[in-house]
């Protein structure tokens, strides 16, 4: 079996652009189907500070909401993340001539509806733990309300491509999500996870001296003790370990350093960076109010500084800050 590497870490050393002399640090910003049915339980969203969130059927303590804020930054997620893959949807070698595709956690479903666009004579399923999809699709692809921690209904050795994206926070195991993943993977078929870490980090020790991003850091640890989830895919490498463990082969991997904001001199990093940086502007409380107020239960009156200070430290240039995100893909052997 062939050894789980890393073809390619981009943005090893990212080189901050210059500032102009009057910039200041607090200035603006870069800114029952197949598996289930739609029921009214499921339409029974939970209203929780004002926002949305997944009905109680499925996994009660998933963190993110699903309101239109929260599709307005998974969108932003997907056009970043396409921009980091060079435009490309993917990075597995998959063969065009794939007819069977899901996308677990499809979130708005842009990527599967992408894929369908450009895989026209592929059946493209997606699924998540809500219906908040758009009601038009193409005419190859279909979205279901489904649980990936739970036990898959679908047909075994099934799909000539998994494709998963940002299940960090949903999942307590990734190797059992694997092996299911395994099971309904076509002999010689693929899968690939994205994956992002929650922390943020910076080779020049820039964040080392931001309050406010040190206790985003150790908030999520706290989180992902408090609800078993994982938070820290990357830094546990749990995507290579996962597939490895779970039988596919032929894995590789491609990391990259994503800048907070546009300060990074790379035209394309910095694009990245300014998208990246809009997308957690847009929705620091949806990430962060249910783990806050009904997990943690930490003082409330401290909440809202903390966020305001998250935010303005998102916007300062001289803060070269970056989260990593990892693309691993691999094969399942022929039979």
């Amino acid at each position: 079996m062939a050894a789980p590497q890393d073809t390619e870490m981009t943005g090893v050393d990212i080189e901050a652009a210059p500032l102009s002399d009057d910039y200041e640090s607090g200035g603006g910003s870069d800114a029952e189907s197949s598996t289930a049915s739609l029921s009214a339980s499921i339409l029974e969203y939970r209203a929780l500070h004002g926002r949305t969130f997944h009905s109680a059927r499925h996994s009660t303590d998933y963190y993110a909401p699903n309101d239109q804020q929260a599709k307005e930054s998974i969108d932003l997620s997907h056009h970043y993340l396409t921009l980091l893959c060079g435009g490309k949807l993917f990075l597995a070698p998959i063969p065009d001539g794939v007819k069977e595709v899901l996308d677990v956690g499809t979130g708005t479903g842009i990527w599967a509806i992408d894929f369908a666009d450009q895989y026209p004579d592929a059946h493209v399923i997606g699924t998540d733990l809500s219906p908040m999809q758009p009601t038009w699709t193409p005419a190859n692809m279909s979205f279901e309300v489904d649980d990936a921690t739970l036990p898959w209904t679908y047909d075994k050795d099934r799909f000539d491509f998994i494709h998963m994206r940002y299940l960090m926070g949903s999942i307590r195991d990734y190797t059992a999500l694997f092996r299911e993943a395994f099971a309904h993977t076509k002999p010689g078929g693929w899968i690939q996870s994205a994956e992002i870490d929650s922390d943020f980090r910076s080779d020049d020790g820039t964040i080392d001296g931001v309050p406010a991003l040190q206790k985003w850091n150790q908030f999520f640890i706290e989180a992902g003790k408090a609800t078993g989830a994982v938070f820290s895919v990357i830094a546990d490498d749990l995507q290579r370990k996962g597939l490895a463990a779970a039988g596919y082969t032929d894995i590789e991997s491609k990391t990259f350093k994503v800048p907070m904001g546009g300060w990074a001199r790379d035209p394309t990093l910095a694009e990245v960076g300014r998208i990246i940086s809009a997308a957690l502007d847009n929705d620091l409380e949806g990430y962060t109010l249910f783990l806050w107020h009904d997990v943690l239960k930490w003082p409330e009156s401290e909440y809202r500084p903390w966020i305001e200070a998250v935010r303005k430290a998102l916007r300062n240039r001289k803060i070269h800050g970056y989260m990593l995100v990892r693309f691993v893909w691999a094969r399942k052997p022929e039979a």
